[in-house]
């Protein structure tokens, strides 16, 4: 990834800015800081894909198993998803 001064010139951001952009995405296991070697996307970011992939194929195989249509799955979902949704969602 560009360095936390050439991606801010690039985006026309304050560096301090685009520094904590960088700290969040590392404390979200995204990235990775290796000092002076720089940043780089983290192969967490790929496991964090598969943990998903595996979490829709229950969700998937739940669904099927009790009769929801994909339809409905489908609201559900997005209910879990928006702030607040999963406290409200009827099912």
């Amino acid at each position: 990834m560009p360095t936390i001064r050439h991606l801010a010139a690039d985006l026309g951001l304050a560096v301090n800015t685009v520094g904590r952009a960088y700290r969040e995405l590392e404390e979200a296991g995204l990235i990775e800081t290796r000092g002076r070697a720089g940043s780089f996307v983290s192969a967490a970011g790929d496991e964090g894909r598969e943990r998903a992939r595996q979490a829709d194929a229950d969700y998937a195989a739940v669904i099927a198993s009790v009769g929801i249509d994909t339809g409905e799955a489908i609201r559900i979902v997005q209910a879990a998803l928006t702030p607040g949704g999963a406290a409200s969602a009827s099912v």
